[in-house]
């Protein structure tokens, strides 16, 4: 079998891509990777606690890594950071990655270059699938999730702390991709083929955050975008790591 790590965000894409992952008998999944910051014991990017994402691995019985980054850590920072993650995983045996990317052509280009230097394969479960066909296999495979972060330039206030549901789907705009591959929302998983036991957690407050633009990469159509905003949906981890047992028919 081909030893893997998989990037594990915590959310829905990265549900799918690993539950595929597991029934390829090709592969096994090692470990799972996730960016977290350090100041803010948080998810990168989805802003989910720490326990949270903690408590996704206990109960897929999968090891997880935590890449620690700072606050606002540069590119370079980053790189190297992951760099050396990477160089650990390839000592302890594992020679793939696998990502939950879909079709954004650009990130997939350099995840590949930056692990072809160090003599890591690239994995892509969910490559060029339907995402409004993946967003129903979602549904329907039994996975339960909610929103955790929605960009307020495509989405309002109102699709933050949402279940993923039939209702969701057909409510979102049609400018915005049904699984939010562009960047428009981000959710947290929490039970699914998957796991042994779903999570539990209780919804926080929802709020805005406003970040500053990255250098010479933020434009749209009418110029120079300054800032981006976020709404976020805080979940709190029930009885620390905790899981529920599912119940018996």
């Amino acid at each position: 079998m081909i030893d893997a790590y998989f990037n594990w965000s915590g959310g829905k894409d990265s549900a799918l891509a690993l539950w595929a992952l597991l029934q390829d008998k090709e592969y096994h999944v090692q470990y799972l990777l996730t960016s977290m910051n350090s100041f803010h014991n948080r998810v990168s990017m989805h802003g989910v606690r720490r326990e949270l994402v903690m408590a996704q691995a206990v109960s897929i019985n999968i090891p997880l890594i935590t890449l620690e980054l700072a606050e606002q850590p540069g590119m370079s920072e980053y790189e190297t950071a992951m760099m050396n993650q990477v160089k650990w995983l390839k000592e302890k045996g594992v020679t793939h990655s696998a990502f939950g990317d879909i079709f954004l052509e650009d990130l997939k280009k350099y995840r590949e270059e930056k692990l072809a230097a160090v003599d890591v394969h690239s994995v892509f479960p969910l490559w060029k699938k339907n995402t409004k066909q993946l967003m129903q296999a979602f549904i329907d495979e039994g996975f339960k999730a909610i929103t955790v972060c929605v960009n307020e330039k495509d989405l309002d206030e109102s699709f933050c702390g949402r279940e993923i549901d039939k209702n969701f789907c057909s409510d979102l705009p049609s400018t915005v991709d049904p699984c939010g591959e562009n960047g428009e929302f981000h959710t947290f998983v929490y039970d699914g083929p998957i796991f042994s036991k779903p999570i539990r957690f209780k919804k926080g407050d929802i709020v805005n955050k406003q970040y500053p633009a990255p250098k010479n990469t933020a434009h749209d159509n009418q110029g120079t975008v300054d800032h981006y905003g976020f709404y976020f949906c805080d979940l709190l981890l029930s009885q620390g790591i905790e899981l529920i047992d599912r119940p018996t028919s």
